[in-house]
């Protein structure tokens, strides 16, 4: 039996999945936040860039970045601070419309980064298993800075493969390496807010997406 996927791509049933225009073998982000308008689009686009910086490959070895917000905004632009911020990073934030959040969208994500402990919660109880494989972006990046890489698959055996091996072991370590603080795992949403603040939450964004994207690629970021 298979699933659509909004015209984009169908579920197989196995570990492969197949989309028009894309490898046969690929993994997915799935950026969350509320409106999908702020914080979602800026890790998104900061996670693009991210990995066309490191790769230089326009499809990333397989990965697929999107995001989506739990009362996203369907349809709309992202907010001209949160552009304004992508472009202090040199992003590219053209093309971007807002997204709700939809099942189909849990279905076929094999990584959930949300901006909140609720965002995180709201994903988990939509169900589709989703909870071994949804993390908040910081809790992610906390336990992925814990993950000696030698243990991921090498790079030759392809980007999907490592990436999957990097979801398996973040969600062993879950109960193993707390945060902090509760507010530790939280990206607090600049919604309305003047362009300084943006501008840090743009610069906490990329500064938890950078372990990541290292740990995916084996690539570490440009001096």
């Amino acid at each position: 039996m298979t699933a659509p996927d909004a015209g984009r791509g169908i579920w197989d049933g196995e570990e492969t999945r197949t989309f028009t225009g894309l490898p046969r073998d690929t993994f997915r982000i799935l950026h969350v936040s509320t409106g999908n308008v702020c914080r979602s689009p800026i890790t998104e686009r900061l996670t693009r860039h991210a990995l066309a910086d490191r790769l230089g490959d326009p499809l990333w070895g397989g990965l697929v970045v999107e995001s989506a917000g739990t009362w996203g905004h369907e349809g709309a632009p992202m907010e001209a601070n949160a552009e304004t911020v992508l472009a202090d990073f040199g992003a590219d934030a053209t093309g971007f419309t807002g997204r709700e959040l939809l099942d189909e969208h849990v279905i076929m994500a094999d990584l959930v980064l949300t901006a909140t402990r609720d965002h995180r919660a709201q994903v988990i109880s939509m169900g589709h298993s989703a909870g071994l494989r949804t993390f908040t972006l910081k809790e992610f990046t906390r336990l992925v800075k814990a993950i000696d890489p030698a243990t991921l698959p090498p790079l030759e055996d392809g980007m999907v493969a490592r990436a999957r091996a990097l979801v398996r072991a973040a969600a062993a370590l879950r109960g193993w390496l707390l945060a902090p603080t509760a507010e530790a795992d939280e990206v607090f949403d600049p919604y309305g807010a003047p362009l300084p603040f943006f501008r840090s939450i743009g610069d906490e964004i990329n500064e938890a997406i950078d372990p990541v994207v290292t740990a995916l690629t084996g690539v570490p970021a440009r001096t």
